[in-house]
């Protein structure tokens, strides 16, 4: 599968995606994206009447959401749930009233934190070689 799939931007410019073609655009298989359905109840595709999974455009922006904040930013899937919670459930206005310091500090904090936990899984790697 290709590296973490395409943005939300380069989505085709239509309403309605079959899993398959959802698969393709985001690189996640089929049954990850039935079973993210299962995890994260803001992830809801419509059924056509004979029960194929039809995703909006805002349901491919959300599984390219839960895909980075699993794959890339190295988040559990209850964190994942509550990230995309918490910072989904705010309106427009607050988000764009967040004071562009407080993100910084947290996209550091979290890079941080990243390394640190690389760090310590080096030193574990070390101690169980001895």
């Amino acid at each position: 599968m290709p590296g973490s799939g395409q943005h939300a931007s380069e989505i085709p410019d239509k309403d309605l995606f079959r899993i398959g073609e959802v698969s393709r655009l985001t690189g996640t298989k089929a049954f990850v994206l039935r079973f993210w359905e299962t995890e994260f109840p803001m992830l809801q595709p419509v059924k056509s009447p004979k029960g194929h999974r039809l995703y909006r455009r805002q349901d491919i922006e959300t599984v390219l959401q839960i895909r980075r904040l699993l794959y890339d930013e190295g988040f559990t899937i209850a964190g994942a749930r509550r990230h995309l919670r918490e910072h989904n459930g705010q309106g427009v206005e607050t988000a764009a009233v967040q004071a562009p310091r407080e993100a910084a500090a947290h996209s550091i904090n979290r890079k941080v934190l990243l390394d640190l936990r690389d760090a310590l899984r080096a030193f574990l790697t070390l101690l169980e070689r001895r």
